[in-house]
């Protein structure tokens, strides 16, 4: 499943990182995009989108309307 989220304080290189980094904890073969200048963020996972949401938030970044 692909999920693109809107993630409000995205701002930096070291943002999407510590992103990846929190959803490859979740799952290793989660295939995250950041896209700084949208300030979105597409993960594909197995992972249900309430997870996904979950690390999001936990990783310190605010998910749109979550």
């Amino acid at each position: 499943m692909a999920l693109k989220l809107k993630v409000s304080n995205v701002a930096c290189e070291k943002c999407g990182e510590i992103i990846t980094e929190s959803m490859h904890v979740m799952e290793l073969e989660a295939k995250v995009d950041i896209d700084l200048n949208a300030k979105t963020v597409t993960v594909e996972s197995a992972a249900s989108e309430e997870s996904i949401k979950q690390v999001i938030v936990a990783a310190g970044y605010a998910v749109e309307g979550y």
